[in-house]
């Protein structure tokens, strides 16, 4: 199959390439970085996923909008109307089969920043209204929002020990994701996946339902 990833020169992007290249498929990456993939089957643009002369791109049979920022100057435009657009340029693949959106554990929450996490919950509505307006041609459309995930984004994180400590005792079960963990899940959803379709999964290591009970 032909896949489409956003943000694919590092993280959980280069990560979900990696995945689907080793799984046999034809990888098509968009990211403003110069490419980290030396692969024949991986073929990169040196893009912005807000340009609006995205590359043409035929036979597109899943599309995986994971490309985002932090920088609360940029969160709304690049996260959630740079994936919108990102996506909605793809929709007339006639071959499409999945979608998967890159939300946030910040989505549900409210966490981290306020325009980061306001422009990972309308990632999740967007979800929800293409699952719904793409239902009658049969195309699959899901997002995943991660917690922690060991990426070189959150270097300042996890190079700091005591800080990745104290992040990590706020999960269950004392751990951040890996990308590579991410990407089978992105696997999973786009390809193994027949019947779930306007949903989002919570894979945050138990970070949500940890609580103190106070007798």
């Amino acid at each position: 199959m032909n896949i489409l990833i956003s943000g694919t020169s590092s993280g959980i992007g280069k990560a979900a390439a990696l995945k689907f290249l080793k799984m046999g498929h034809k990888v098509y990456g968009v990211d403003r970085q110069d490419s980290a993939i030396s692969d024949k089957n991986y073929t990169h643009f040196k893009k912005d996923i807000r340009d609006k002369d995205l590359p043409t791109i035929k036979d597109i049979d899943v599309i995986v909008a994971n490309a985002g920022v932090q920088d609360e100057a940029e969160a709304i435009d690049t996260n959630l109307n740079g994936s919108i657009h990102f996506v909605n340029n793809y929709l007339d693949s006639k071959s499409l089969k999945s979608i998967l959106i890159m939300a946030s554990s910040s989505a549900r929450n409210g966490a981290e920043f306020p325009l980061y996490s306001a422009s990972k919950g309308g990632l999740l509505s967007y979800t929800k209204h293409l699952a719904n307006e793409l239902a009658n041609r049969g195309v699959l459309v899901n997002s995943i929002s991660p917690g922690g995930v060991i990426t070189p984004l959150n270097r300042h994180i996890i190079d700091n020990e005591k800080l990745y400590e104290e992040v990590k005792n706020e999960t269950l079960l004392h751990k951040w994701a890996s990308a590579e963990e991410i990407a089978e899940w992105i696997y999973f959803i786009t390809v193994i996946n027949k019947s779930m379709t306007g949903e989002d999964i919570l894979i945050d290591n138990g970070e949500m339902l940890r609580s103190n009970f106070i007798w």
